[in-house]
């Protein structure tokens, strides 16, 4: 948000650049090259060039203004300090009883605040990182400063870290180390230290601040590393059998094909070091666990692959904090430290079961329980709520593991007496409990995160229980082909697909059912279906984008625009073009949109209206005022709403996300039902009120932590540096934020609620309007009323009461014509009686009833069973219009003792028209959309069920 504090909220619209400096008002900008073809890139520097150089699109350069000054840098203190060497001997005796989890956690990070590094706080588990799904190291949020990308803002830091993994989910439980939630203690060198600082400290960290027998830690290095392999044995005394040289598979890290990267080096715990050095295999997880990695960022990787040595040399390390508790509490597995286990113990009361003298299969169970709650009940707090796409589908799926396990394993109920009741929120009780030192914001969305718990776990026990019935009857189905073909029980794709698509039956709880008797999965066949249905539904929504007439994007360092940023969208306006000697125009550019890009880049995207844009050209910037207040008036608004939403339905709801336009803005917040109309009037009241206070807005910049104790408001997920922006309402909002607002809440003019609705599982959408909008939006509505009211001839009060009464008629209407075409389809059944066929003492009907509707081919097909003697089949086609098919098949008793089932019958039938259905074995309907295969389709059913008549009958 830091180019975004450049704006200011009274900026002229139009004015030369720069903004907000004391360079000349025509200031000179150069366009560096312009590029082939119609679509132009045009890279624009100041004049005079700047220091340092950035690339641009083609071979064109931009030079930057950037400083690299750093701030903030701390000063390293001696390791050998009294205080320091003093706590380390009395923790090196400290017992494995006072190793609490969070004891580790407070030690480390100390530790390395004492050697000059800066706690920092852990970053969000949705990353700043559209390369990551989600945050999965602590290296994280420091990528960009790895990458060069952004500027360091101090030398060294340290954190512990929230991660999230499910690559390796299936084997949660069942080894003693995997998890999908885990902590990642780490330190970090931004040019400042490098390996000698990294692996004394980390061997003096291990050996005497956590006092680990030297003798029983391994290390590995990177084969060619000699130097690492040499401070590991000459200064730190590890003897050379237990230090191994590895592979780059093992001990190389890189960021991808190319870029920063480096040797690795891990600390190893030997669990049997009796077992001698001899053949010792790093790998071998029942004697060895992995619990410090120390990455040296030293080189930099070349398109050809080679290796070039990087100017600042970088340090990141990472410390499994479940596997240290481990070592340090001596418990067999991670599950069993004090982080985990709590929660593992509520889940076994609750299946009125003891963890210690559980069998094996238990055990594997409630330890995925204990690991499962902890990653859904942080991935919720910090935003993510259950959905079937992205992110939101990784909790889902682990919020469904845990209620499959847990009614597999015994817990009804939800511990509170309530035999029906969830029990997820009981067990999130107690991994909120054990949120305090890791993220004290937990405990404050508390309700909201037991409130989607509760709701997840009812609505998917509804699904569970429909899919299990179903793929039970389909496993049931493939072993018993299996056995009568002699091959291996299989459930195809297809089977798959409906169960998800039809039933929302998750694929992975698919496949573990099915393992668990003996049944493969047919995921080939499964993906198949998936991309079918992804390729229909992007037929649906493809948009193709055109280059079209003079489009140009023009790039500058600095730019009165606002670019998009934060939700809101970027400013309009005009660049107007003027030559070197005579400072005539020479052409207009229409700009649509900006975007900031890297390094503090803004392009600028739009249309060249007249003349040409040249080499050498002054430039001026105008940006469209009316639009900038539409904006302004919507930002400012938005802020508004979250106050009131919060006032109106409880302070734990929060921003999922929004969009402020010039017409209207739009703002997304997690919560679990509609609003009601009382509350959404009540909403847009508080806004009018505030609206109408007139009250100045205050704008300031402040170090993030102090505005987040003023009680500044975040995004989760947002990245925000030291120094952030703060835009007060006062007494109503505050909040951190770096777009265009109002200098005064009376410049809105007024506030309109146009929609609130669902877009996601737990997540509604408010549309509103405001400022232009709003009275626009408010004589648009009123224009509509006088039309409406004259073709009703009645009042604007007596409307709602009018239409009511035509609804009425309207509704008795149909109901009439419904009553009508039933009785008549009724006649045209009882002429059909007659022509009803004979098979093994069976009457058959399959006719086609023309343009007869669903509710009419119903009345006359069950007028046709009633009125023929049992045994009767009877099977009716129609086509209604609007390119829709209509079946329906009635058997009487008879014709269902014979195993002919009306439900499986017309579902086959229908898929012939294009569609599908089902319904009991004695009545069933189904449609279509293939009117024009109606007829054969009646002719298969006529042969198939004269087959399956005489088939029976034999």
């Amino acid at each position: 948000m830091e180019a975004a504090a450049l704006l200011s909220p009274t900026a002229t619209s139009r004015s030369p650049l720069p903004l907000l400096s004391t360079a000349p008002a025509a200031h000179r900008l150069h366009v560096l090259l312009p590029l082939s073809g119609r679509r132009r890139r045009l890279c624009l520097r100041s004049s005079p060039r700047p220091r340092g150089s950035l690339g641009c699109a083609g071979d064109s350069v931009v030079r930057s203004m950037g400083s690299s000054r750093e701030r903030g840098v701390l000063v390293k203190t001696s390791s050998s300090s009294a205080s320091v060497e003093s706590a380390t001997q009395e923790v090196g005796a400290a017992s494995s009883g006072e190793w609490s989890g969070d004891a580790i956690r407070r030690r480390f990070l100390d530790f390395y605040a004492a050697r000059g590094h800066k706690i920092l706080p852990s970053s969000s588990l949705v990353p700043d990182d559209p390369t990551v799904f989600l945050t999965i190291a602590g290296m994280l949020q420091f990528k960009p400063i790895f990458l060069g990308k952004e500027p360091r803002r101090v030398p060294c830091a340290t954190t512990s870290q929230k991660c999230i993994r499910t690559n390796d989910i299936e084997n949660v439980g069942r080894t003693s180390r995997h998890q999908t939630f885990f902590e990642m203690l780490g330190n970090f060198s931004f040019g400042d230290y490098f390996k000698k600082e990294a692996i004394t400290w980390a061997w003096e960290l291990t050996t005497k601040e956590f006092g680990l027998p030297p003798e029983r830690l391994w290390i590995s290095v990177f084969q060619d590393d000699d130097e690492a392999f040499s401070i590991w044995h000459n200064e730190v005394g590890v003897p050379k059998e237990r230090i191994k040289r590895l592979g780059e598979d093992d001990n190389f890290w890189t960021s991808g094909a190319t870029g920063p990267c480096g040797p690795c080096s891990e600390i190893y715990y030997d669990f049997y070091p009796e077992r001698g050095s001899s053949d010792a295999d790093l790998g071998d997880d029942s004697r060895f666990i992995e619990f410090y990695n120390l990455v040296f960022m030293q080189y930099n990787k070349k398109d050809d692959g080679s290796l070039e040595p990087l100017k600042q040399k970088n340090i990141d390390t990472g410390m499994g904090l479940e596997r240290m508790a481990r070592i340090l509490q001596k418990v067999p597995n991670n599950y069993e430290t004090d982080l985990i286990f709590p929660i593992i113990e509520k889940a076994a009361s609750m299946a009125l079961v003891s963890y210690t003298t559980a069998d094996d299969a238990m055990k594997t169970n409630l330890k995925i329980i204990g690991d499962h709650m902890r990653a859904v009940v942080y991935l919720i707090s910090d935003g993510v709520i259950p959905s079937n796409i992205g992110r939101g589908y990784v909790v889902r799926r682990l919020i469904r593991r845990v209620v499959r396990t847990g009614r597999l394993i015994g817990i009804r109920g939800d511990g509170h007496g309530n035999s029906e009741g969830a029990f997820l929120p009981s067990l999130a009780e107690v991994a909120i409990s054990l949120s305090t030192e890791i993220d004290p914001d937990v405990e404050s969305r508390r309700k909201s995160i037991l409130g989607e718990l509760q709701r997840e776990e009812l609505r998917f026990v509804q699904t569970l229980e429909r899919g299990e019935k179903l793929l039970d009857e389909l496993l049931d189905e493939a072993l018993s082909s299996a056995g009568n073909n002699g091959g291996k029980p299989c459930l195809s794709g297809k089977d798959v697909f409906l169960l998800y698509d039809t039933y929302g039956f998750p694929v992975e709880i698919t496949a573990e059912i099915a393992g668990e008797r003996g049944v493969i999965v047919d995921m080939k066949g499964f993906d198949m279906e998936m991309e079918n249905q992804r390729k229909q539904s992007q037929a649906a929504h493809n948009v193709v984008k055109l280059s079209v007439g003079n489009e140009t994007e023009i790039v500058k360092n600095r730019t009165p625009f606002y670019a998009e940023s934060g939700g809101q969208v970027g400013d309009n306006g005009f660049l107007y073009v003027y030559g070197e000697e005579d400072a005539k125009q020479k052409a207009v550019v229409e700009i649509n949109d900006v975007q900031k890009s890297l390094g503090n880049i803004f392009v600028h995207k739009g249309t060249i209206k007249q003349g040409s844009v040249e080499v050498g050209k002054e430039i001026d910037a105008a940006v469209d005022a009316k639009l900038r207040q539409g904006a302004k008036a919507h930002h400012t608004a938005t802020h508004l709403l979250q106050s009131a939403l919060k006032s109106v339905i409880g302070s734990e709801t929060s921003q999922a996300g929004s969009l402020v336009a010039f017409d209207r803005l739009r703002f997304d917040f997690n919560f679990h039902r509609p609003l009601s109309e009382e509350e959404l009037m009540k909403i847009e009241s508080l806004v009018n009120q505030w609206v109408s206070s007139a009250t100045h807005l205050e704008t300031k910049v402040m170090d993030l932590q102090d505005a987040k104790n003023a009680g500044a408001i975040a995004m989760f997920g947002e990245k925000y540096g030291e120094q952030v922006r703060v835009v007060e309402v006062p007494g109503v909002s505050m909040e951190l934020c770096g777009g265009t607002h109002v200098s005064n809440t009376a410049e809105i003019r007024g506030f309109k609620i146009i929609s609130e609705q669902g877009i996601a599982s737990g997540v509604r959408r408010i549309e509103a309007v405001a400022g232009d909008a709003f009275v626009e939006y408010v004589c648009a509505r009123d224009n509509y009323m006088r039309r409406l009211c004259s073709s009703l001839k009645v009042k604007a009060e007596d409307v709602n009461g009018r239409v009511e009464t035509i609804l009425e008629e309207l509704r008795t209407t149909r109901n009439e014509v419904s009553s009508l075409r039933s009785k008549i389809a009724v006649l045209k059944a009882a002429s059909l009686a007659n022509k009803a066929t004979t098979i093994d003492n069976t009457r058959v009907v399959v006719e086609n009833m023309g343009d007869v509707d669903a509710d009419g081919l119903k009345s006359a097909a069950e007028y046709l069973v009633d009125t023929l003697e049992d045994p009767a089949a009877v099977i009716l086609g129609s086509s209604p219009g609007d390119g829709k098919v209509s079946l329906v098949a009635a058997f009487s008793p008879g014709v269902v003792k014979m195993g002919i089932q009306a439900g499986k019958f017309v579902g086959g039938i229908a898929k012939l028209c294009g569609g599908g259905g089902g319904g009991k074995p004695n009545f069933a309907q189904a449609g279509g959309r293939k009117p024009e295969n109606l007829p054969g389709a009646l002719e298969k059913a006529r042969d198939e069920i004269v087959a399956a008549i005489s088939s029976k009958s034999s």
